[in-house]
């Protein structure tokens, strides 16, 4: 049977249109699967023993395998370079994320997230006051990649205690030190007397929303193929037997 050139072209369009919601809908399920294996892995590592202080990654070639694993860091705070990371919700709140370098010797040191607090709705610039004891301190935490990057409309400078990303390079520099390629996020406080919230989120949380979106694109798949089906072969040759 011959095509005419816009036959064809309706073949065409509907065999792209279904390969092309198909493909995505076995990219969410590639996306759930990535955070299912993520979720585990995270569990794994929770119940390792607490990685040594000493073996803290100092390339980004060994800092995946540590990401998630619980240590316990000795060093002294660099308060001066507490930096609030502007846009970071949540439970629906607006806030910011708190940061310090933990100096661990002269010149190396990692970023400690230290907590979130919510904005303040009268004074958007207002930071909390922070119990950040001089001398040697204790911090216990889990090993985590560098703070995610949020999106910006406009390249912000990033100088000032609130910024919306945190260079890492660039941090290194304005503080003077060779900072670790992971960070740490921050489970004690100095016996509760700061006003920081250490609620930190647990990754793959929303592997259903992937299984919800493949099955829409599978549906709308299934759909145009259904339709076309019907429209192009079925209908007209019950139109011509009746």
């Amino acid at each position: 049977m011959t095509l005419r050139p816009s036959e064809a072209l309706v073949w065409l369009g509907a065999i792209v249109a279904v390969a092309g919601t198909a493909r995505l809908g076995l990219w969410q399920l590639d996306r759930a699967a990535q955070k299912t294996r993520l979720e585990q892995a995270v569990n794994e590592r929770a119940q390792l023993p607490p990685l040594p202080a000493g073996e803290l990654a100092r390339r980004p070639d060994a800092a995946d395998a540590q990401l998630h694993r619980r240590t316990a860091l000795t060093g002294r705070w660099m308060p001066q370079y507490t930096v609030a990371l502007d846009n970071r919700p949540l439970h629906g709140r607006a806030g910011l994320v708190i940061v310090t370098p933990l100096e661990l010797a002269p010149g190396d040191a990692v970023l400690v997230q230290r907590g979130w607090v919510p904005r303040d709705p009268q004074e958007r610039t207002r930071l909390p006051v922070l119990d950040t004891p001089p001398g040697d301190v204790r911090v216990q935490g889990r090993i985590a990649p560098w703070p995610s990057h949020r999106f910006e409309l406009a390249a912000a400078a990033e100088q000032g205690p609130i910024r919306q990303n945190l260079d890492a390079a660039q941090f290194a520099r304005e503080a003077g030190v060779a900072l670790r390629p992971v960070s740490l996020l921050q489970l004690d406080g100095p016996d509760g007397r700061d006003a920081l919230v250490r609620e930190w989120p647990v990754p793959a949380q929303d592997v259903w929303k992937h299984h919800g979106y493949a099955l829409q694109w599978f549906a709308l798949s299934a759909l145009i193929a259904g339709l076309t089906v019907w429209y192009r072969l079925i209908r007209p040759r019950r139109g011509q037997r009746s």
